[in-house]
């Protein structure tokens, strides 16, 4: 039996709930006709250009990208722009898109609790638990390590772990430091910096870490204790979940073809470490 939008839409509520997204985030339908079948889905970390022209070529009836194409700021959808462009070229191929962002950052099987159970992390829970009450659910994660390690050959674990990009992994820390307990947030996670179970982590792992928060965050570390910091590739934290993802639609819909991209939708291409 052939699935229609409306009922992929159903799911994709039942696994990732928007009642469970940040207030200002824009999860949801964004294109597309919820009584149209839908046979083939693509799953992506970004609906960008390359990723529409993928979903076009695999004949997808649907993307499922976890960052919203259309979030703030948005006043037109001109075909000079690139939104726009996008829009108007998957209305076209009749291919509806559908955004889950922080509704699949918060869930048991998101996007830090898939990045933690790569890692091994054991007895994990969120870093911000969410007020439904539910244990598992809410921002983040921290949990421990089967067995100490350094702050060096964390970070190694995590480069054969996350798909390479021109910024690897970058630390702030001693290479031979102690870490038994981990806390960790895929995406952009400096807001998380002072919650009390990250600063009395041995580790952080997210992504984005600008300047300033990262310094204060190192400076109070030398002061009063604190976690060494690992900054990761955003595409890359996050891109581990869609095959957790694609596995929990199949089970869903059988009758559904389920693609992951494997394209690099990471905006950096190299760097010159002088």
């Amino acid at each position: 039996m052939t699935a229609r939008l409306a009922d992929l839409l159903t799911t994709i509520d039942r696994l990732w709930p928007i009642a469970g997204a940040e207030p200002w985030d824009a999860p949801g339908l964004v294109t597309g006709d919820p009584d149209a079948p839908v046979h083939r889905a693509l799953l992506t970390v970004d609906a960008v250009a390359e990723t529409v022209d993928e979903a076009i070529a695999e004949r997808a009836d649907l993307v499922i990208a976890h960052h919203p194409l259309l979030l703030r700021g948005v006043t037109s959808v001109a075909e000079d722009r690139y939104k726009g462009a996008l829009v108007a070229r998957l209305i076209r191929a009749e291919c509806a898109l559908v955004t889950a962002h922080t509704n699949a950052d918060v869930v048991e099987a998101g996007t830090s609790a898939v990045l933690a159970d790569r890692l091994g992390l054991l007895d994990t829970a969120p870093i911000v638990p969410s007020s439904a009450g539910d244990l598992g659910l809410g921002l983040g994660r921290v949990g421990r390590l089967p067995e100490p390690t350094t702050v060096g050959r964390l970070a190694r674990m995590l480069a054969e772990i996350l798909p390479p990009t021109a910024t690897g992994v970058r630390v702030s820390g001693g290479f031979d430091d102690r870490v038994e307990t981990v806390a960790l947030c895929g995406g952009a996670g400096d807001s998380l910096l002072a919650e009390p179970v990250v600063r009395a982590a041995d580790a952080y792992i997210t992504s984005d870490l600008r300047h300033h928060p990262a310094s204060e965050a190192r400076e109070q570390a030398r002061l009063s204790g604190g976690p060494a910091l690992l900054d990761v590739s955003h595409w890359a934290s996050e891109w581990l979940w869609l095959d957790t993802a694609a596995e929990q639609l199949r089970a869903a819909h059988p009758e559904l073809t389920v693609i992951v991209s494997e394209l690099r939708t990471d905006p950096w291409d190299f760097q010159i470490v002088q």
